[in-house]
């Protein structure tokens, strides 16, 4: 298991201005961790407007432990770029993703989406999600191989059980992440009941290889 760091920065005119003064010590840490392997993938959210919403860290082996230390390390959580977080518990999908970027520049505009979607809390959630499980899994796995999906994985509660989802896929605008989720059994069977979307980009970074099938 694993845990996803789910970010938001401040929406006061200073808050790009706080990021900005902090950026560089910010890539240095999570430079150091996807060398050792304790990050998965990072990356800043954007909303549609452009502006910053936040970031996500993948920190895809970590206990709570490692969670709390990673946060304890991060200039974004310790001077106030992020004004809020949560970090859950998150199991990274193995499927045979392509290699993440590890070299080159950072793109100048958005290339993928994210998308954090939650399951319903009702008695029916968890049994309409391993119902759609197997067409899921295999709709995902064929778009890992050509790229289309970055990193995708469940969300879990404190029992380990699934109650949502975050999957970044090459989608350069919300509209046609949209698009393509409203496709997928887990829209179209009503496992996702409540979905966010952002559109991001990746700074090349040290990164190991993503978990891959058996």
């Amino acid at each position: 298991m694993g845990y996803a760091i789910i970010a938001w920065d401040g929406t006061d005119k200073d808050a790009l201005d706080r990021r900005m003064a902090v950026r560089d010590r910010h890539i240095a840490v999570i430079t150091r961790w996807a060398e050792q392997g304790r990050l998965s993938l990072g990356f800043p959210t954007f909303r549609a407007d452009g502006s910053v919403a936040g970031s996500i860290m993948i920190l895809g082996e970590e206990d709570e432990v490692g969670a709390k230390e990673y946060l304890q390390e991060e200039p974004f959580a310790r001077e106030g770029v992020w004004q809020s977080y949560e970090a859950r518990p998150f199991r990274i999908a193995p499927l045979p993703y392509q290699p993440l970027p590890t070299s080159g520049p950072t793109p100048p505009r958005p290339t993928h989406s994210v998308i954090i979607a939650e399951d319903g809390t009702d008695a029916g959630a968890l049994a309409r999600r391993m119902a759609a499980r197997e067409a899921h899994m295999k709709r995902v796995s064929g778009l890992a191989a050509d790229g289309t999906l970055a990193l995708g994985g469940a969300l879990l509660n404190a029992k380990g059980e699934m109650t949502g989802s975050i999957a970044i896929t090459r989608h350069p605008t919300e509209e046609e992440a949209r698009a393509f989720w409203a496709e997928d059994p887990y829209v179209q069977q009503k496992v996702w009941q409540k979905m966010q979307y952002f559109v991001t980009r990746f700074a090349p970074l040290p990164y190991k290889a993503l978990p891959q099938p058996a």
